[in-house]
């Protein structure tokens, strides 16, 4: 039997996309608020003895959680066989570590949220910097799809003579990965942060590179504090008109307004943002295809 697929407050375009990917049937889901906020859900389909699969993108993770966990309780209690969910950027994996006494590490609760509620989970580069693996905190079977092919497919396609570059050490995974896909060369930059704004990235050595187009590539672009310094020295060094790439581009503040005064910025379609240039609804279908169709057996 075919799979549902629930859309809960995401992006309807990738949502019919993805469904339309894995073969599936749209789940029917009835959801409002209550006069004093709290909120109403009703799933319309049957779901008994199906695998039913809820696309909801995290990314303000904050407005849809309750939700969420509503909704894959219900789907349980209805008698979902399994519950997957596709979320394209998975959020709460910066705080892997207690940096302050009394901080919470809270990709570690969250991370026991959802594996309680969800039996498979798919997502794009989610931040791995001291996790190795989702699995050191994940409980559920999970597929992470990498986005780097689809990123260097992009560059070969749109930029004549790229030099990749990536703002501090944390990225290198990604620039270097996405370099050798797509046959360019790259740097690696360092970066040394004096708050959530000051950003102090070292200068790049460009003397090869002058008439190379600058692609900065990182997995989660937020304020743009570090490619905004970044992009200074690469004006000032007189090269020509940069492209920024994310992976997730969460565009706090004005950091759209001002990355895309002085270079082109594009950006994969994790978060929904109007940079999105990059899909990802074959390889999100194919991931969670490939979970549905293991051994449903934990």
């Amino acid at each position: 039997m075919t799979p549902l697929v629930f859309n809960l407050d995401s992006d309807p375009d990738l949502g019919s996309r993805l469904c339309r990917a894995l073969g599936a049937e749209a789940g029917e889901l009835e959801q409002r608020h209550f006069p004093d906020g709290e909120s109403y859900l009703r799933v319309h389909s049957t779901v008994h003895n199906r695998d039913c699969v809820i696309f909801c993108n995290l990314f303000q993770p904050d407005r849809r959680i309750l939700r969420l966990l509503f909704l894959a309780d219900t789907l349980r209690e209805l008698g979902a066989t399994r519950i997957g969910l596709i979320t394209p950027y998975l959020p709460y994996m910066r705080q892997d570590k207690r940096f302050h006494a009394g901080e919470c590490v809270s990709s570690r609760p969250f991370a026991r949220l959802l594996s309680n509620a969800f039996d498979l989970l798919v997502t794009v580069d989610p931040h791995l910097h001291r996790y190795h693996s989702l699995d050191e905190i994940y409980s559920l079977k999970s597929q992470v799809v990498p986005a780097a092919p689809m990123i260097a497919r992009w560059i070969s396609e749109h930029i004549e003579r790229p030099l990749l570059i990536g703002p501090d050490s944390e990225s290198e995974q990604w620039v270097s990965q996405v370099a050798k896909l797509a046959n360019a060369p790259w740097q690696i930059l360092s970066k040394q942060r004096h708050g959530d704004y000051q950003v102090e990235v070292s200068l790049p050595r460009l003397e090869r590179w002058q008439q190379h187009t600058p692609v900065l590539v990182d997995d989660i672009i937020s304020s743009g504090r570090t490619m905004l310094e970044t992009l200074d020295h690469l004006q000032s060094a007189g090269l020509p008109r940069a492209c920024v790439i994310a992976v997730h581009g969460l565009f706090a503040g004005d950091a759209w307004q001002r990355l895309s005064a002085i270079a082109d910025v594009i950006s994969c379609e994790s978060v929904p943002h109007p940079s999105n240039r990059i899909s990802l609804s074959a390889p999100l279908a194919a991931a969670m295809g490939a979970l549905l169709a293991a051994d449903p057996s934990p």
